[in-house]
């Protein structure tokens, strides 16, 4: 009877320390974007981001490969600082932001790489279409205190992904649109 107390003690003991290597991030609305680089008419880059980041990191900082991203991206946020782009971008035939205002991304694993990269393997949706897509990341970086009084993190991503394959655009050749587009994620992250 009393192994069975021991035991039952020690199981009691563990779930609070399994639980305390896992925190929640929630990214900084203010200081989070997700930037996006794709070739015009073959001569030029044009350049434009989102805003309003939302969703979680849940980190586990006893190993950081157990840790998980699930964001979520309000496509209605485009911004090239161009506004007949930015309302093309959110029609019928590019975005079409009526049928699909948000894009997301959740990760399948993460792989350390060095002290401060990761490679985050998850699924990408855009478009209403899901594809693999594998993000280099480095961070996290901090925590610092923020402003709102909580510890935040900093995480910068990169991945390149086809306009083709996520149908975006798909009525534009790839001499007018290139195909190609370069993805920068920067997050500050706060933990909750």
């Amino acid at each position: 009877m009393k192994r069975l107390a021991l035991a039952l003690g020690t199981m009691a003991l563990a779930v609070p320390l399994a639980s305390a290597q896992t925190s929640t991030w929630v990214p900084d609305k203010a200081h989070s974007e997700v930037d996006f680089t794709i070739l015009h008419m073959s001569l030029s880059k044009v350049h434009g981001h989102f805003g309003n980041i939302g969703g979680k990191i849940t980190l586990n900082d006893a190993d950081i490969s157990k840790s998980s991203v699930d964001v979520n991206i309000d496509v209605n946020t485009v911004d090239t600082g161009n506004t007949m782009r930015d309302n093309d971008l959110k029609g019928e035939s590019m975005f079409d932001v009526a049928k699909f205002p948000t894009a997301t991304f959740t990760s399948t694993s993460v792989a350390k790489k060095g002290d401060k990269h990761l490679t985050v393997n998850g699924n990408l949706t855009v478009h209403g279409v899901t594809k693999p897509a594998v993000l280099e990341a480095d961070g996290p970086t901090g925590p610092v205190p923020g402003m709102d009084h909580k510890p935040h993190s900093g995480f910068s991503a990169t991945t390149t992904i086809s306009r083709n394959a996520f149908g975006i655009g798909t009525k534009y050749p790839a001499a007018v649109l290139g195909d190609d587009i370069q993805l920068t994620i920067d997050m500050d992250v706060a933990k909750q």
